[in-house]
């Protein structure tokens, strides 16, 4: 039991072991909720469960009556375990500690306010976040939960996501990374 402790606080694990568990964790969800893992949806069930609070009639439509009811879902568990559990993770392991993004190569590329940095940060999670509503899935929802049923749509996904990552960052920091 110490030794799986230990293995445990490592601040890096095997990609292979961290891939054998998580192949576990989807087998567990399709086992226990009948559904696959997934976390964006999340953010539209939580919207749709205040919008409905503060303006019924505005959120009384076809998206969030039947394709993302608003409510406590298993992508939003989902996502307030992904939180809960890398902070165990950051914790048990010595390395939680609070960044503010003052990282040299942002600071060469957006300059040295940290508020633009936020604030590209958070138009960014916004995009991906309205992108994978568009797309009918997360990165986990398409790659991981695709690929734990050899779906070829995945893998294409997969490719396309690297292949836009290396074009994406030849664009905004050309040579410098």
């Amino acid at each position: 039991m110490k030794a799986i402790w230990n293995y445990i606080r490592r601040d890096e694990w095997s990609p292979y072991i961290a891939g054998i568990l998580l192949g576990l964790v989807g087998i567990a969800a399709v086992w226990i909720n009948n559904s696959l893992l997934g976390a964006s949806g999340a953010f539209e069930n939580l919207a749709g469960m205040i919008g409905k609070a503060l303006a019924p009639q505005a959120f009384d439509n076809m998206y969030f009556n039947f394709i993302m009811p608003p409510g406590i879902t298993a992508n939003v568990i989902l996502l307030a375990g992904i939180f809960f559990g890398s902070m165990i993770a950051a914790i048990t392991s010595g390395t939680l500690k609070f960044r503010v993004n003052d990282n040299e190569q942002w600071k060469k590329v957006y300059g040295p306010q940290l508020w633009k940095r936020w604030l590209l940060l958070f138009v960014g999670g916004v995009i991906l976040e309205y992108a994978a509503g568009i797309a009918g899935g997360c990165t986990s929802g398409l790659a991981i939960s695709g690929g734990m049923l050899l779906d070829p749509a995945a893998f294409l996904f997969i490719a396309g996501m690297f292949a836009s990552g290396i074009v994406t960052a030849k664009i905004i920091y050309g040579k410098r990374y």
